[in-house]
């Protein structure tokens, strides 16, 4: 293939000496019978015509080029594809530099010739390089066409994405289940008034004690059924499944905040709490109460006007979903339009404050949260972002708002808001099908692997590219849909924006963990306001340990086996040091933010995933955009 290539190469080089020949012989001529405006002339029309010639050139080249390889390869079987642009790359046409000649016009050796240069005197010469037909086999020159290459093969190294359909699938994948609410499920008024639900808390704070008693009897007779797992929370005499089962009771009924806490709950793993409490807050997170008929005519009446059954033209009265702010409807508009309306309990906003206060009234009886958790610090955390979660105007601004930021995404999608539906305690949205990752245990280990990849990029982006992310991970916020291979996001009310300084240097915390570079993690650590720069040693120790086994996943090349880890071991081991010797509480953008890492880290665990997660941060790192 390079003799026929040389061959090619060699014509060409004759053909430029002939040029180069005939230009010669007609510049003299022009030179010894022309005055000097009409030299100029002359000259400036043989360079233009140089010039076209040897664009018409380039393109034979590319041809006969063409030409060649595709004889080469029907006569050899050769299955290797040619770049005819990168061929031709040296056959170039942009306007070149000056170069010394020693005699006027003529041809350089190289195939290159040279045009009329006239100097302020009259005088003339030939030095200006019109066109080159240079071939160097080990060091083409770098022109716009090699570096646009260069770019297009970056973008090619990068994964191509596409919808998320299962390879092999299941019997239940045959149709999309739509959810349901739990048949334990019931309506119950919701207590609205701040004296009804301080009565609730009241009754749960005395039945956890009467339940922790009769605990501790039986352990100190040796019949308690806990048998003192590895949890962190196994210990506690208060967190027995009879109470767990009282704290559900609860939590149903009054929903609201502490609801909320016990949603967050119920994905946390086997290492926070054992199997048994999490089935209990599996029930939290899946079938809270609902609204009895007219408590829910109340409220709509309220948002929507007295006329509002005349706005839709069907209306489901039995919610399918109920969670801890609001219950979800059916309902179908006038143009045909499936829509889920989600309809807040009333007292719910305005019992915020007072919902954290009896809560923590209770937890601080039951003595379960360990020392050094900055508890006040995670109550005004937890305070502002339930106050986000109850303003609807503000979530359908952010379901809009990511809508646009995920128009066109091949895997994610974004229900539309339904604005002449839309209050500030009603939401509503265009209804979607799937089911919640967390039930897709059962699909083949490619669609798993795929799923989990879009998570764990779509946190990446939110934090990186948007500084702008959803942070509540509960399962039942994103729904696959099999069909369509799409991932369906909901409820954006816990949606935070970070600032840039703060993105900034948290990029580099998680770059340092990626490179192994511990002393880049302590440092911007300390920048960021995780140390005060007071800490032991053992502490900074502890901190550093923690972010590097949390920055595993993007430091190989090689698939991180989520399934088979032990980084929630490894991270439980470090708390007793990290609790004790903390000087000072994380920075409040941490606790939203790892909230939602965590969960997307316990996915990928749960569904035992295998992913590649290392280019993905890489190519994050090198496209960001540092603000300063």
């Amino acid at each position: 293939m390079s003799k026929d290539i040389m061959m090619v190469l060699e014509g060409l080089g004759k053909v430029g000496q002939a040029l180069g020949s005939s230009q010669r012989v007609y510049v003299r001529q022009v030179w010894s019978t022309c005055s000097l405006q009409q030299l100029l002339h002359e000259a400036r029309g043989q360079v233009d015509g140089a010039m076209g010639m040897a664009r018409s050139t380039q393109e034979g080249v590319k041809s006969t080029i063409r030409r060649t390889m595709d004889n080469i390869s029907e006569t050899s079987g050769m299955g290797e594809a040619v770049d005819i642009n990168a061929a031709a790359a040296d056959f170039d046409t942009t306007p070149p530099t000056t170069e010394p000649a020693t005699d006027a016009g003529t041809a350089n050796g190289t195939g290159n010739f040279h045009s009329t240069t006239i100097n302020k005197n009259g005088s003339a010469n030939f030095t200006q390089q019109t066109r080159g037909f240079h071939y160097d086999a080990t060091t083409p020159p770098v022109t716009a066409d090699v570096l646009k290459k260069s770019e297009q093969k970056k973008e090619e190294k990068k994964p191509k994405l596409s919808a998320i359909r299962p390879k092999v699938a299941p019997k239940f994948f045959k149709s999309v289940a739509r959810q349901t609410l739990s048949d334990q499920a019931k309506a119950r008024a919701v207590p609205a008034s701040r004296i009804s639900r301080l009565v609730s808390y009241g009754g749960l704070a005395a039945g956890l004690g009467a339940g922790a008693l009769a605990e501790v009897t039986r352990r100190g007779l040796g019949m308690s059924d806990n048998k003192g797992g590895i949890a962190l929370l196994d210990s506690s005499p208060f967190l027995t499944q009879a109470n767990a089962e009282r704290i559900v009771d609860t939590l149903c009924r009054v929903r609201g905040a502490a609801l909320k806490l016990g949603q967050m709950l119920s994905i946390q793993d086997n290492s926070m709490m054992n199997p048994q409490l999490q089935r209990i807050f599996e029930r939290v997170r899946q079938s809270a109460d609902f609204m009895p008929l007219w408590q829910l005519e109340k409220v709509l009446v309220k948002e929507l006007g007295a006329d509002w059954r005349d706005k839709v033209s069907s209306f489901e009265e039995k919610p399918f979903a109920a969670a801890s702010i609001g219950q979800v409807h059916r309902a179908k508009l006038h143009d045909g339009r499936e829509v889920a309306m989600k309809i807040q309990y009333p007292g719910v906003a305005k019992g915020i404050n007072s919902d954290i206060d009896n809560l923590m009234s209770v937890l601080s009886v039951a003595n379960v949260l360990p020392e050094g958790l900055y508890v006040d610090k995670l109550v005004d955390v937890a305070r502002k972002e339930l106050s986000w979660e109850v303003d609807y105007v503000r979530e359908a601004e952010m379901t809009r708002t990511f809508g646009e930021l995920l128009k066109g995404d091949p895997i994610f999608y974004v229900p539309e808001v339904i604005t002449e539906l839309s209050t500030p305690q009603v939401l509503t949205t265009e209804l979607i099908d799937g089911m919640t990752l967390d039930q897709l245990t059962e699909i083949d280990e490619d669609t798993k692997n795929e799923i989990c990849l879009a998570i764990i990029r779509l946190c990446m982006m939110e934090v990186f590219e948007w500084k702008l992310m959803q942070t509540d991970p509960n399962w039942s916020n994103f729904f696959y849909n099999p069909v369509q291979g799409k991932i369906n996001l909901l409820d954006f009310g816990a949606t935070r924006k970070f600032e840039d300084q703060f993105v900034d240097k948290y990029i580099k915390v998680i770059q340092g963990a990626a490179m192994g570079d511990r002393e880049q993690v302590l440092n911007f650590s300390r920048e960021l306001g995780f140390l005060t720069g007071y800490e032991s040693k053992a502490f900074e120790k502890a901190h550093v340990d923690a972010v590097m086994i949390l920055g595993e996943p993007f430091q190989s090349a090689e698939p991180f086996d989520f399934g088979t880890q032990d980084t929630t071991m490894r991270i439980h081991q470090l708390l007793p040091v990290m609790l004790r010797d903390r000087l000072a509480p994380p920075p409040e953008q941490t606790y939203s933010l790892h909230r939602k890492m965590a969960g997307g880290f316990l996915l990928c665990s749960k569904l035992n995933a295998k992913l590649s997660c290392k280019s993905l941060f890489d190519d994050i790192y090198e496209g960001y955009k540092f603000s300063t």
